[in-house]
């Protein structure tokens, strides 16, 4: 069972809002963005935008139950709705987001007719999702000031079809070291490492589903230092990787 939760706390001039926190840091990483973003949300969350509660690890699914499932053409279809309260402008920046999945894998998003399981994208109190499938209507909330970046709608979404984040995989001690001193122990269980099928993928760096270097940091300092060699970039701003890609053909066998 998972024990109770802390709301993430991040520290930053109160004066700002979080969109202009935001936009002052362009070369600021996606985790980074989300943990801001999320900073004093409501909702309780695993691992800064990881919707409560849920008792299973992104790829450990039993009987593949957090799965979306796959039609007989071999297409994995995705019901979704989009807030009336996003602009014309940032509704297309979300489609645009979803419809990057469909040039390489099987998955395809389709505007919701009248299908039970779906994923309603809206604008809550930060950027965050369900882990896979939770059956019926989930929210995948994506806030319009702080949120609307390419790289998180990505990242969201890579919740939502099944994936945790990488720095949990159950061999991440070969590559990166976790520095417990630096990292408030109320936040400890945000790095806790999980039993991962990792679809024999290898350790991605700059997957964007890994942390940044100073997740949850409580000094500045490095949460997360990629060994052998400390230099090696972790986490990232742009978008998903060919392994981000590969991952989701494996997992759902396309």
């Amino acid at each position: 069972l998972l024990r109770k939760k802390q709301m993430t706390r991040l520290l930053f001039n109160q004066e700002q809002s979080v969109a202009d926190v935001l936009e002052d840091n362009e070369d600021m990483d996606i985790s980074t963005r989300i943990l801001i973003s999320n900073n004093g949300s409501s909702e309780l969350l695993l691992e800064g935008d990881l919707l409560l509660p849920t008792t299973r690890n992104a790829m450990k699914c039993f009987r593949n139950s957090c799965l979306w499932k796959k039609s007989s053409n071999g297409l994995v279809t995705i019901p979704y709705t989009v807030s009336s309260a996003y602009t014309s402008a940032e509704t297309s920046r979300i489609v645009n987001a979803l419809q990057s999945f469909h040039q390489s894998t099987c998955i395809r998003f389709v505007p919701r007719r009248n299908q039970y399981d779906h994923i309603s994208i809206q604008s809550r109190g930060g950027c965050y999702s369900s882990l896979g499938r939770t059956g019926g209507m989930q929210v995948l909330s994506l806030r319009r000031s702080g949120c609307m970046y390419y790289g998180i709608m990505q990242h969201e979404v890579n919740h939502a079809l099944g994936f945790n984040h990488e720095q949990t995989r159950s061999d991440r001690d070969q590559y990166v070291k976790i520095n417990w001193k630096n990292i408030n122990p109320s936040n400890a269980y945000n790095f806790e490492r999980q039993d991962t099928n990792n679809l024999n993928t290898p350790y991605d760096y700059t997957s964007i589903m890994h942390y940044g270097r100073t997740a949850f940091s409580i000094n500045g300092r490095d949460s997360i230092t990629p060994i052998p060699n400390s230099r090696v970039q972790i986490g990232q701003r742009k978008g998903m990787t060919r392994n981000d890609f590969q991952r989701i053909n494996r997992l759902y066998r396309c």
